[in-house]
């Protein structure tokens, strides 16, 4: 047998610099182990020269740059082998020299060193808000990870999404706080250690804020009034999108950020929750004109991004820029980078911030058949995945119910958060809209052939207040984020129940209490996939801030001491999810279900005070509907339903009930008027009584 030092493929053919090289392999981009070597490929369509540049880890200056031959250019992609280099020590980037002209759209500047946007570990901001050295040449550092975990058997769970129980997450957020009693506060670590508890609370499924590699430094300042200093706490402006933060890794200081966020995800599973990404593909971390160039605008500029006629960045995000999504070059980036997270770190799905924004034009014009929206739902390797569109941006374009969906894509569904928080204050006009979406929203899915799981369905989420915030406050108090109040959404459609913020008054805390178990049963027995935000399940406050971004805070951490005060609201959250998972008739997903043959009732039903009979004028604040189906389990049929009384008006109202079949009767699950146990005293008792009185603000959840 020849032996492998013969192969032709495995020598070099020149030196460069005092490195063996020889030309490199197009695809794929990036960095790739190859024997003796590693092969580097960068794209660039204007690029007129192409440098390589190595630093030893945490050096300052280079050690040697290696000018790749035009020789080792194929088409638009310079790649290279280099032989004998250390892959733990190693951090490199590149020089790309070219046209630099505004008006013409290129950024060209040999003088930079430019990040691989292909770079699975990136080094510079190792420690959370450790003060950066703001001369360094090159402060985030491409590096190559090395392959060598040990997954054992794990997998994708693909959980059906109509059982999902979804939990939005600030990783950092979770547990900081000394609060949390963790070992390693603020990391992925951190997170595992509370595993335990998101089973104890029934949740199934983890929404994890941006934990691709960015810059807390990224336009931090400090407070114009405290001197507090203000972050990019939130991380919603990526850096590098195939990268796992390190400062979000216990770990992160030595480089094994990789493999700390494999083991979360591993560990998670082995649980039974799957692991969802909140992705940022709308823009990067580069900005507007005035903005710094890392990456994207130093390698072709005028590719990545969306740009006026005159060379300025649209900026449909809100942030400076645009990733021109559906120009082919971005577009295989996003899919290589998605894939690479369900390959090699087993993601369950997706949720994709200003999703609309990848529905754009180079111009910025709305598309009918996005091609990136639609290359993501039928990539094979996607397949299993969850991919759940926040389907609006900061340009104005609002697609809840028409984003392209290709039969794959679910929404976060906003118009079902601002219809619920209206209905919970007692807004006129509401029943209506709140019938549709208790079922699933078939009004915005039902025509297009989507089911009611598209729809995720949440009250509260990580930008606005939390649940607690939004039954203690009218108005947002931002001040802490040093912009005097003027930041931050407006449109809450919140309460304060009487009293704006803190108050000692015990009929007001009951109020609200009582408010926020209504919304969660609501939120709970709606069909779609419920979404809860971190610490709501426990009141978790942030004093009335409804956009804290910026606050690497006690406003933004979670306070763990909070279960002990409010063990009734955790344990009321706890009883709900368990509810839910009981009962199929709340997860049905399907809007043409025949409901339940064997009850005689129709999938979902509304009613008033008198069965089948809801009132749906203007002045109603009350609304009954009741979900059911048969089920096969252990070749037999039984059946289901539920019946949810919501009086979200002044006064007490009497509710008949709809009549069962003899062998039936209805049993009270949760009464959040019932003050004195409003989900344990009567729970699973029947209700032989043909009607009940459900009290002013309260919710009546019966089964059969």
């Amino acid at each position: 047998m020849t032996q492998s030092s013969n192969r032709v493929d495995l020598n070099p053919t020149s030196t460069i610099s005092g490195f063996e090289v020889r030309p490199g392999r197009p695809l794929p981009f990036g960095v790739t182990a190859v024997a003796n070597g590693l092969n580097f490929s960068i794209f660039t369509s204007s690029g007129t020269s192409c440098t390589l540049v190595l630093f030893r880890l945490g050096e300052k200056i280079p050690y040697a740059e290696i000018s790749i031959p035009e020789s080792f250019r194929v088409g638009n992609v310079y790649s290279i082998i280099v032989f004998g280099l250390d892959i733990e020590t190693l951090e490199y980037g590149y020089r790309i020299d070219g046209p630099n002209s505004f008006s013409s759209g290129h950024s060209f500047d040999h003088s930079k060193i430019l990040m691989d946007p292909y770079a699975r570990l990136i080094s510079g901001r190792d420690f959370w808000a450790s003060d950066p050295d703001w001369s360094d040449i090159y402060p985030y550092r491409s590096r190559v990870p090395l392959d060598d975990f040990d997954w054992g058997n794990d997998k994708q769970l693909e959980i059906p999404p109509e059982d999902l129980i979804i939990y939005e997450l600030h990783i950092r957020g979770y547990t900081v706080s000394t609060t949390s009693e963790s070992k390693y506060p603020g990391t992925y670590a951190g997170l595992v250690e509370k595993i335990p508890y998101l089973k104890a609370l029934g949740i199934n499924a983890v929404e994890l804020m941006p934990i691709f590699e960015f810059d807390e430094y990224e336009n931090s300042r400090d407070h114009p009034e405290t001197g507090e200093k203000l972050y990019n706490f939130w991380g919603y402006s990526t850096l590098g999108f195939f990268a796992p933060k390190a400062a979000f890794a216990s770990t992160g200081t030595i480089g094994m950020q990789v493999d700390e966020f494999k083991q979360l995800v591993k560990s998670f599973h082995s649980a039974g929750i799957e692991v969802i990404l909140d992705v940022v593909f709308n823009h990067t971390a580069e900005g507007n004109e005035q903005g710094p160039v890392l990456s994207f605008k130093g390698l072709d500029n005028k590719v990545y991004y969306m740009l006026t006629p005159e060379g300025y960045y649209f900026n449909f995000s809100g942030t400076g820029n645009t990733l021109n999504c559906n120009n082919p070059i971005v577009r295989n980036l996003v899919l290589d980078c998605l894939r690479y997270w369900v390959a090699e770190y087993h993601i369950d799905g997706f949720r994709f911030d200003l999703a609309a924004i990848l529905g754009r034009d180079p111009l910025g014009y709305p598309l009918s058949n996005p091609p990136l929206l639609e290359s993501l739902a039928f990539d094979p390797i996607l397949s299993k995945a969850k991919l759940i569109a926040e389907a609006w941006d900061a340009g104005g374009l609002y697609q809840v119910g028409t984003f392209p969906a290709f039969g794959r894509w679910g929404e976060w569904n906003g118009k079902y958060r601002d219809c619920v928080r209206r209905f919970l204050k007692g807004d006129e006009g509401m029943v209506g809209e709140l019938a549709q979406r208790v079922q699933g929203s078939p009004d915005l899915y039902e025509a297009s052939g989507r089911s009611p799981a598209t729809s995720v369905n949440f009250i509260t989420c990580h930008d606005g207040f939390t649940l607690n915030d939004l039954v203690s406050y009218n108005d947002k108090h931002n001040d802490a984020n040093g912009e005097f109040n003027r930041d931050g959404g407006n449109d809450n459609y919140s309460w304060n129940c009487g009293v704006e913020g803190v108050s000692g008054n015990p009929d007001i805390l009951q109020f609200r209490i009582r408010q926020m178990q209504n919304a969660l049963s609501i939120l709970m027995m709606s069909r779609g996939v419920p979404m809860l935000l971190m610490g709501d399940e426990f009141a978790r406050t942030q004093g009335g801030n409804n956009n804290a971004y910026c606050l690497d805070s006690p406003i933004s951490w979670v306070d763990w001491s909070l279960i002990q005060s409010n063990q009734e609201l955790w344990s009321f959250t706890q009883a709900l999810i368990s509810l839910r998972n009981l009962h199929p008739a709340l997860r049905v997903n399907s809007f043409s279900d025949s409901g339940s043959k064997l009850l005689g009732l129709a999938s979902s039903s509304f009613h008033g005070s008198i069965p089948y009979q809801p009132d749906w004028s203007n002045s109603s604040k009350q609304l009954a509907w009741l979900f059911s189906c048969d089920i096969d389990i252990d070749q037999s049929c039984e059946s289901d339903a539920v019946y949810v009384i919501t009086n979200m008006s002044q006064f007490a109202s009497w509710f008949d009930l709809p009549q069962l079949p003899e062998s039936k009767t209805w049993s009270i699950a949760i009464n959040t008027g019932d003050r004195a146990s409003p989900f344990a005293k009567n729970s699973g008792s029947p209700f032989t009584n043909s009607g009940l009185l459900a009290g002013e603000h309260s919710v009546i959840i019966l089964t059969t």
